[in-house]
C-alpha cells in the first residue's frame, strides 16, 4: 500500500547503547522506533529534535536522511487520537497515575486537548514534583495527591494509568468509580491489567494502551516515508486499517 520496500524488526538495544547501534547503521536505513528506557538517550543522541520532543524529553522515532538524525515524540499525538476516538476528546479534571516520562507525554496531550488542570499520584513525590514543573509548558495546571490517597478520586472525569501492571496492583477503586469515571490503561501487555479487569468486572469504560500504540505509530509511518508526522500517507485508510488488524492479532 505505501509502496516501498521496507522491513519492520524488533531489536534489542541495551541502555547506553543506542549511540553506538545507530552509528553502525548503514544508508539503507530510515528510521527506528525508541521505546523505554532509551526515549531520554535518543533526545541526547539526535541532531535535531521536535519541540514536543524537547519539551517532553522524549524520543520515540529517529528518522535518518542523508543531513543527520531527527527526534519526535508521536506518543502525544498518538495519546490525542486514542481519546477522541474513544469519545473523549475533552477531559477537564483528569486524574493521572505514575509521572515519569509516559506521565509527562499525558500531561502534554491533555494540553492539546484543553485541560488546563489535572490531579496525578506517584509513588515517588519527588517525580510528582518535577512533572509539575513540566506541566506549566503544557499550561496545565497539576495538583499532586498522595499516592495513598489515589484511590479516593473526587470529581475526576478521566483515571489514566501510566504505571506498570504491576505496581497498580494496591490501588482498589470503588465500584461506584469504575463504573462512572472511563480508564485509559496505558498499558497494554498483558492485557487486560489488573486494574482494566477491575473496571470491566464493573461495566466500566475501559480506553486500550493499544489505541495509543496505534496512533502514534501512524504518525512514525508518516515520519518514515515523508518526514512529516502530519502528511497523510497514500491510501492511509486501508493502512490504518492494516494497522489496527496487526495490533489487533
Amino acid at each position: 500500500m505505501l509502496g516501498v520496500d521496507w522491513t519492520y524488526e524488533r531489536i534489542e538495544v541495551p541502555a547506553g547503547g543506542l549511540d553506538a547501534f545507530v552509528s553502525g547503521l548503514d544508508e539503507s536505513w530510515r528510521g527506528l522506533s525508541v521505546t523505554m528506557p532509551l526515549k531520554r538517550e535518543a533526545l541526547e543522541f539526535v541532531d535535531d529534535a521536535s519541540a514536543i520532543a524537547t519539551l517532553t524529553l522524549a524520543v520515540n522515532t529517529i528518522a535518518l536522511t542523508d543531513s543527520g538524525s531527527s527526534g519526535s515524540n508521536t506518543d502525544v499525538r498518538g495519546i490525542v487520537a486514542a481519546l477522541r476516538g474513544n469519545g473523549l476528546p475533552e477531559p477537564r479534571t483528569p486524574w493521572i497515575l505514575g509521572a515519569g516520562a509516559t506521565a509527562t507525554s499525558v500531561v502534554a496531550a491533555l494540553g492539546r486537548l484543553g485541560a488546563s488542570h489535572a490531579f496525578v499520584s506517584a509513588r515517588r513525590p519527588e517525580q510528582a514534583d518535577a512533572l509539575v514543573g513540566r506541566a506549566a509548558k503544557f499550561e496545565v495546571d497539576v495538583t499532586v495527591v498522595p499516592w495513598e490517597r489515589a484511590t479516593r478520586v473526587e470529581g475526576a472525569d478521566l483515571i489514566i494509568n501510566t504505571v506498570p501492571w504491576g505496581a497498580d496492583a494496591g490501588l482498589a477503586f470503588r465500584d461506584e468509580v469504575r463504573a462512572a469515571v472511563p480508564l485509559f490503561e496505558i498499558v497494554y501487555d498483558p492485557w487486560p491489567s489488573p486494574l482494566a479487569q477491575a473496571w470491566l468486572d464493573a461495566d466500566g469504560t475501559v480506553i486500550s494502551g493499544l489505541d495509543l500504540l496505534l496512533h502514534q505509530a501512524v504518525a512514525q509511518v508518516r515520519i518514515f516515508v515523508s518526514g512529516d508526522e502530519d502528511a497523510p500517507l497514500p491510501d492511509e485508510h486501508d493502512v490504518v486499517a492494516a494497522m489496527r488488524a496487526a495490533v489487533a492479532g
